[in-house]
């Protein structure tokens, strides 16, 4: 079989990622994985071969820290199935991991694309994970009649290496936004505040994984942090807590630190970087700079389309909406970040270091 052209998009998130994929989803030869990865996880891609029946079940089963949200009330804007529920509910059945954000995102019949999906994979025999995501890409390709596969998931720079190691013929774009305005932008979104509150949970224990972590550690925690490891919390805990920015500033400067390096271990013709803000100043050159890429024609009416559909009226909300002393604090925890880009620390605007 051969690969399909895969391109993953790789980044931050909270940088314009979920409006590019919707862009994509226009071109009518791009097949748009929106928040694949994120949706999916380690848990599709196990070390040992598995049967088709077994990697049906790791695109079914529900992911349980999405769940323990959408329980909660504390659902993130990206979860499409929810605004127009269909048979699963995350009180009886849970929302399968594909069913959240990736399905959604290609058909308004999502529960019955799931159903020809699992038709289609699970009477594979056993073989390597990646080989099933492969055969699941090329059916996605063929079923919507498109030639090339590109999947963008927010908070994914932590998953390149891996992903290169799966599917070594892959190519990938680095998507950055302006650290402050990214920082604060995340600072504000459910999911966002959610990893930060897990990630100190983590650091409070000592412990690298969720997996290392013990009973005796669970109730060492303080009582606004140990709820959140249960299957239904107060949503207050994550929403009315005081999270500074710099903490999200600190955040977004590991996710490009890892994001840069790893670009920069890629051969020329694999890597890619687009800015935000770039892709804002002159939509038509940088569509046209990826769909080249990724391999496809940037048509003049795409290109007139898809140029329409990006927001300009985000850029400089850090600097707009927070004191002086606030904004050069946040700045300056988005300093790391900001080197590994080339920038100096008050630059708006990206620079390929492809």
């Amino acid at each position: 079989m051969t690969p399909s052209p895969l391109t993953f998009v790789v980044g931050t998130g909270r940088s314009g990622s979920t409006a590019l994929s919707r862009i994509l989803n226009t071109h009518p030869d791009v097949l748009s994985l929106n928040e694949y990865m994120a949706s999916v996880g380690d848990a599709a891609f196990p070390q040992d071969p598995v049967s088709g029946a077994e990697f049906w079940e790791a695109l079914f089963r529900p992911a349980p820290h999405f769940e323990r949200m959408v329980r909660s009330g504390l659902p993130m804007p990206e979860f499409l199935y929810t605004r127009r529920p269909g048979r699963y509910t995350p009180e009886t059945t849970g929302i399968p991991a594909l069913s959240h954000m990736v399905l959604p995102h290609l058909t308004d019949d999502p529960d019955g694309l799931l159903d020809e999906i699992r038709t289609a994979v699970a009477c594979r025999p056993v073989a390597a994970a990646a080989a099933h995501h492969e055969a699941l890409f090329a059916w996605l390709r063929a079923r919507f009649g498109r030639t090339a596969v590109v999947e963008r998931s927010g908070y994914s720079t932590g998953w390149a290496p891996g992903l290169r190691a799966a599917f070594p013929h892959a190519k990938f774009v680095h998507l950055f936004r302006d650290g402050p305005d990214c920082a604060l932008s995340m600072s504000r979104h459910p999911g966002y505040r959610t990893i930060t509150l897990l990630r100190e949970i983590k650091e409070r224990a000592g412990v690298d994984s969720f997996h290392d972590l013990t009973d005796e550690h669970v109730r060492s925690l303080p009582p606004d942090l140990a709820p959140l490891l249960g299957d239904r919390f107060d949503p207050a805990l994550v929403r009315d807590r005081d999270l500074p920015p710099r903490r999200f500033g600190t955040l977004w400067s590991e996710l490009v630190v890892d994001g840069a390096r790893f670009l920069d271990t890629l051969p020329a013709d694999r890597r890619m970087t687009l800015a935000y803000e770039d892709l804002l100043d002159d939509p038509r050159k940088e569509l046209t700079r990826l769909a080249t890429f990724v391999g496809v024609e940037p048509s003049p009416q795409w290109l007139d389309h898809a140029s329409t559909r990006l927001v300009t009226g985000r850029r400089g909300t850090a600097r707009r909406e927070l004191t002086d002393t606030e904004f050069a604090d946040l700045r300056e925890s988005c300093a790391a970040g900001s080197r590994a880009l080339g920038k100096t620390s008050d630059a708006s605007r990206g620079t390929d270091v492809a």
